[in-house]
């Protein structure tokens, strides 16, 4: 059996994307989802002769936009808690009191108040990257995520070195 070699990522954009993406866990699980409903009034529409071969069932979309909106959101959270669910405690402990919870929070304030005891800053800009780098791995397995937009770029000075022995 082969095991391929881990990727290596570029941190920025990786913290970048799991904060995107741990924004819209925030957002799903405090914003409560407003429910379609059907139009009792209609409009007029200006309709043309012939047929358009189109059937539209006013109802039946929103029916459908109603169920799966909301099971899409319970799904992505659930994803999310479960990839968040793998991590070592500490960086459990990071990721759910930076990003997950209600009420913002700043940096400064887990390093020096939720860790127990503190860490600096250095510390726990390596925890975070650390947690960030497992989490883009599931979220990349999960197919919630592409490793090749995130993969680092090769340094300028092997392009040009490259591009003058050809």
């Amino acid at each position: 059996m082969i095991l391929s070699s881990l990727p290596e990522l570029d941190r920025r954009l990786t913290q970048v994307t799991i904060e995107n993406m741990l924004e819209k866990y925030r957002i799903f699980k405090t914003v409560t989802f407003e429910a379609k409903e059907a139009g009792i009034t209609y409009s007029y529409t200006e309709r043309f002769h012939g047929a358009t071969n189109t059937v539209s069932d006013q109802t039946a979309a929103i029916a459908t936009h109603n169920v799966d909106v909301p099971a899409a959101r319970r799904a992505y959270c659930a994803v999310i808690d479960s990839v968040v669910e793998r991590l070592t405690l500490r960086e459990q402990q990071l990721v759910r009191e930076r990003y997950m919870r209600r009420e913002e929070s700043y940096d400064y304030t887990i390093y020096n108040h939720v860790f127990d005891p503190p860490v600096s800053k250095d510390t726990y800009v390596k925890i975070r990257s650390k947690a960030f780098y497992k989490m883009a791995l599931a979220l990349a397995d999960l197919q919630l995520l592409s490793l090749t937009a995130l993969e680092k770029a090769p340094p300028k000075a092997a392009k040009e070195s490259k591009r003058n022995s050809f």
